[in-house]
């Protein structure tokens, strides 16, 4: 390639930050590309741990930051104003590629803006099926984006179900497997001294909002933490998402405070996130991590409802419905997962040099924005 190209990552939560982290280092370190990162969302909110820092702290360079949170229960209006945050900076930076993950509404602004302004956009692990909202917005995204950058190829298939292009869907695994060799994680003690986590043993309590299902969350929420207190676990506790339910899952967390068992974080650097995961007794709640990283651990998962459903499906995880009972008794009879557990359904921990290798062909600059639906 001749002339440098430029290229804006969007990312607005710890997660899909954990995701692009991978892509974003090989591309600014390469002479090729000028690499521009907007940061919005749950990065800035301080509510969650200002996780913008943890950007800063990456030695990553171009950070523009835009706050687009209108609370909660209004995630149209975040959409809003993201859009108009994002489409104003567009308009100044004129990128050739716009980056997004994933299935928020960070995402599907970035999307939108992109598609409408005939830049292109390319969307990493689109075609996964959860159980929410999410879904849908993730499928949104993916129609509205030029490429696709996915994990593996039942995601491939189904994006081609939905009418995209085989030649614009690359199979390049989860780009978070690239940061979980556990020899470029930092120590256990070090990471435990980081938070203070006294525990010998611990699990690790991540558990989201449905938002498609708000009306049970209060019900939801309280059947899971009685049955925490009630186990005589130690836990390490990450605050949910954002999303609408969020303030009830809080507001069920209070009774945890002040509870020699129980440390609660806003937010965890995400390596120190994965050494915290892969030395866990098990990870419970409803997280992507529980049936994504954990299963890479060799973790057990107990993840409870709807959220995860039809993704991963490894031996290691056990699927459970809100029921304080059925809580407890999956707590009190977790096993250690003995055999390995195949999980190449999410690549092999390369997919930023598979990214690389990809931009540098000429093949994907040459790609049409006006999109083709394609018949099956």
């Amino acid at each position: 390639m001749s002339n440098q190209k430029k290229i804006v990552f969007l990312t607005g939560t710890r997660a899909d930050f954990g995701k692009l982290k991978s892509l974003i280092k090989i591309t600014q370190e390469n002479s090729n590309f000028d690499v521009q990162i907007f940061a919005t969302g749950m990065h800035l909110d301080e509510k969650y741990g200002s996780t913008v820092n943890e950007i800063y702290k990456s030695g990553f360079k171009n950070i523009h930051t835009f706050k687009n949170h209108a609370g909660a229960e209004f995630m149209d209006r975040t959409l809003a104003k993201t859009i108009t945050g994002f489409s104003e900076y567009i308009a100044i930076q004129k990128p050739d590629l716009i980056v997004i993950h994933g299935d928020r509404v960070e995402a599907l602004a970035g999307a939108i803006v992109g598609s409408l302004n005939n830049i292109l956009v390319s969307h990493i692990e689109g075609g996964e099926v959860s159980g929410t909202i999410d879904e849908l917005i993730r499928h949104s995204v993916s129609k509205l984006s030029h490429l696709h950058l996915v994990s593996n190829n039942e995601a491939k298939k189904r994006l081609i179900q939905m009418g995209e292009l085989e030649s614009s869907i690359y199979v390049i695994g989860s780009p978070d497997l690239d940061l979980m060799n556990p020899s470029n994680l930092p120590s256990l003690e070090k990471v435990k001294e980081y938070y203070e986590i006294s525990f010998e043993e611990y699990a690790i309590v991540m558990f989201h909002p449905v938002t498609t299902d708000y009306k049970n969350i209060k019900e939801n929420s309280k059947e899971f933490v009685d049955a925490l207190l009630k186990s005589n676990e130690n836990y390490v506790v990450i605050f949910p998402n954002n999303d609408l339910g969020t303030e009830e899952i809080l507001d069920e967390y209070k009774r945890l405070e002040n509870n020699s068992k129980f440390k609660i974080y806003p937010s965890l650097r995400f390596e120190y996130f994965l050494r915290l995961l892969k030395e866990t007794k098990f990870i419970i709640g409803n997280s992507s991590a529980g049936v994504r990283e954990a299963p890479y651990y060799k973790v057990p998962t107990i993840d409870i409802g709807t959220r995860q459903n039809n993704r991963g499906q490894a031996s290691s995880i056990i699927n459970i419905n809100y029921n304080f009972d059925k809580i407890l008794l999956a707590i009190n009879n977790i096993k250690v997962v003995e055999q390995d557990i195949n999980i190449t359904e999410f690549g092999e921990g390369n997919s930023n040099e598979l990214f690389l290798h990809l931009l540098k062909s000429e093949l994907i600059w040459k790609v049409n924005c006006q999109k083709q639906f394609q018949d099956l």
